[in-house]
C-alpha cells in the first residue's frame, strides 16, 4: 500500500476517534466552546496568559463550563460561588488531583537518570486516593510535631531573618537583583525541617538548588510548557525546555536521595532529627503492611514536594512584594511607621505582633492577593460521578478552579487590579478577613505549608522593612509590576533595587 494512503488513513482515524471522545461526553459535560479535532480549544487559548482566557470564557459561557485541552475535556470553575461550592461544600468529591503532564512526567521520574523511573504518581502534590490521604496527614503531622505553628519553628524564622538582613547589608546600599538572596531565606527554613540543617548563602550546592528552582518556574510558566500540557506527545518526542525542566529536577531528586541515603546510615529511631528520619521510622514501622504508602519512592517524592514547594512559592512572593513596595512608596512608608511604632528598630518582628499590625498585615494579604501567584491553582479531579449544578461531571475529570477570578473579584475587592491595602482593612482601620482570600487554594487540597509561609512572609517583610529603606533605581511611577510570564504562576520582571540601612 502506498506510504501516503497509509497516512491518510491513520490521520483519519486519529481525527474520528478524537470527534469520538470529544463529543461522547458533552451531554454530561458543561457547556463551552466548540472544539476543533484533536487541537481542542488550544487556537481560542492565550497560552501566554491561560487565566485570561478563561475570564474571558466565562463572560460567554458563565461560572462553570467545558474547554478541551487537545483531546482532554476539562471543566472550569469561575468565581467564587463555583468554587467554594466545588472546593469546601464538596471536598471530598473535588479533591482529587487532575492531569498536569509535565509534572506528572517529572513525578515519575521521566527524563535522566534513569534510577528515578517510579511506576506510579507518588508524594503530596500529585498523588490520589489513599496515598494522597495518608502522606498528606503524615506530612502536617510531622510538620506540626518540628514546631510548624509553634515557637520553635518562629525561632528558626527569626534567625534566617537575622541571616538575611546581614546578607543585604553586604550590598552597601548599591543596586542589586535581590532574586538570589529572597530564595536562600525561605529554602533555608524549609532546609532545617527536612534535612535539619541550613546552608551558607555562598554554599555551591546551596547557589546549584536555587538556580534550578528560578530556572523551572520561569519555563513551567512558558507559553511552550502550556502547550505541552495539552499534547502531552511533545513533551516524550519532541525537543525543548520542558528537557531542561527534566534535567533540573533530576539534580535536585539526586541531592535528595544522597540526604536520603545520608539519613539511614546515622537513622537514631529514639531520636527524630528531621522529617526525613520521621519518614523512614515510620517505613520501619509499618514495613509488613502489604498496603503501605511508606515507601522509598514516596519518601524522595515527598521531600522534593516540600522542598521545591516551600522554596519557590514564597521566595517568588517576597520578590513581588519588594517590587510593589518600590512602585507604592506611601505605602512602605506607612508600614515602617506602624513598625517603629509597635516593635522598634531593636527588637526583632515576632507572630504576636502581627496582632497589633493591622497595616502590615493587610499589606502582606494585599501583596498575595494582588500578584495572583498560581491563577489556575494546581488541577483537581473529580473522585466520582459527581452531579454539579445539573450538570454530571464523570469521575476523573480534571477541574480547574480560578484563583484569579475569586482574588480579583470586584465586588470583594473594590478596583481589584489597584495594589491597595485598604481592601484588608475596615473603616477603622482593622485587620478585616475576607473568605475570598483563597491565595493558599481551599479545602482539602489546601497548601500543606500555608501556616509556614504566612509566618515567614511577615517576619521576613517586617524585619527587612524594619531594617532598610527600599530604594528604587528609577522613578517608582516607571516601574512596570506586570507578570513576565503567567503560565503556571505569576513571574515578577526583573528590578534593581537599592537596600539602604536605616
Amino acid at each position: 500500500m502506498d506510504l501516503a494512503v497509509v497516512l491518510v488513513l491513520c490521520l483519519s482515524c486519529l481525527l474520528l476517534l478524537s470527534l469520538w471522545k470529544q463529543s461522547s461526553g458533552k451531554g454530561k459535560l458543561p457547556p463551552g466552546p466548540t472544539p476543533l479535532p484533536i487541537l481542542g480549544n488550544i487556537l481560542q487559548l492565550d497560552v501566554k496568559n491561560i487565566g485570561k482566557s478563561l475570564s474571558n470564557l466565562s463572560n460567554t459561557y458563565g461560572p462553570v463550563f467545558t474547554v478541551y485541552f487537545g483531546l482532554r475535556p476539562t471543566v472550569v470553575l469561575h468565581g467564587y460561588e463555583a468554587v467554594k461550592e466545588a472546593l469546601i461544600d464538596q471536598g471530598e468529591e473535588f479533591s482529587g488531583r487532575g492531569s498536569l503532564p509535565m509534572s506528572q512526567r517529572v513525578n515519575k521520574g521521566y527524563g535522566p537518570p534513569s534510577q528515578f523511573m517510579f511506576p506510579v504518581l507518588a508524594g503530596i502534590l500529585f498523588s490520589n486516593g489513599k496515598r494522597w490521604k495518608e502522606i498528606r496527614r503524615f506530612s502536617l503531622m510531622t510538620l506540626r510535631n518540628f514546631g510548624m505553628g509553634k515557637r520553635s519553628i518562629e525561632d528558626r524564622v527569626q534567625e534566617e531573618a537575622r541571616c538575611l538582613v546581614e546578607e543585604l547589608r553586604k550590598t552597601n546600599g548599591s543596586p542589586c537583583d535581590p532574586t538570589f538572596l529572597l530564595g536562600c531565606a525561605p529554602c533555608n527554613v524549609i532546609c532545617s525541617i527536612i534535612f535539619q540543617n541550613r546552608f551558607d548563602y555562598t554554599d555551591q550546592n546551596f547557589c546549584n538548588l536555587l538556580e534550578k528552582f528560578n530556572e523551572n518556574l520561569r519555563i513551567m510558566s512558558s507559553p511552550w510548557i502550556q502547550i505541552c500540557n495539552s499534547f502531552p506527545i511533545l513533551i516524550d518526542y519532541f525537543p525543548g525546555s520542558h528537557n531542561k525542566v527534566f534535567k533540573n529536577f533530576a539534580y535536585v531528586r539526586s541531592y535528595v536521595l544522597e540526604e536520603v541515603k545520608e539519613h539511614q546510615a546515622t537513622l537514631d529511631i529514639n531520636n527524630p532529627r528531621d522529617l526525613i528520619d520521621c519518614f523512614l521510622i515510620k517505613m520501619e514501622q509499618e514495613k509488613h503492611n502489604q498496603e503501605m504508602e511508606f515507601t522509598f519512592e514516596n519518601l524522595i517524592a515527598s521531600v522534593f514536594d516540600l522542598f521545591g514547594a516551600g522554596t519557590e512559592t514564597t521566595s517568588t512572593t517576597l520578590r513581588y512584594g519588594l517590587l510593589l513596595l518600590l512602585k507604592h512608596p506611601e505605602v512602605t512608608a506607612k508600614v515602617q511607621e506602624e513598625i517603629d511604632r509597635v516593635i522598634g528598630r531593636h527588637r526583632s518582628p515576632c507572630m504576636q505582633d502581627r496582632s497589633h499590625m493591622p497595616y502590615m498585615d493587610a499589606v502582606v494579604h494585599e501583596i498575595q492577593r494582588y500578584i495572583d501567584l498560581v491563577p489556575t491553582n494546581l488541577p483537581h479531579a473529580v473522585t466520582r460521578d459527581v452531579k454539579f449544578r445539573n450538570y454530571l461531571i464523570p469521575k476523573g475529570t480534571t477541574i480547574v478552579t480560578s484563583l484569579s477570578s475569586v482574588l480579583h473579584d470586584d465586588k470583594e475587592f473594590p478596583n481589584p487590579e489597584v495594589f491597595d491595602p485598604a481592601h484588608f482593612l475596615d473603616e477603622s482601620g482593622n485587620f478585616k478577613k475576607s473568605d475570598y482570600f483563597m491565595a493558599f487554594s481551599a479545602g482539602k487540597r489546601n497548601c500543606v505549608g500555608e501556616g509556614l509561609a504566612r509566618m515567614e512572609l511577615f517576619l521576613f517583610l517586617t524585619t527587612i522593612l524594619q531594617k532598610f529603606t527600599l530604594e528604587s533605581v528609577v522613578d517608582p511611577k516607571d516601574l512596570d509590576t506586570a507578570p513576565v510570564s503567567s503560565g503556571f504562576g505569576h513571574v515578577p520582571p526583573p528590578y534593581q533595587i537599592c537596600f539602604t540601612p536605616v
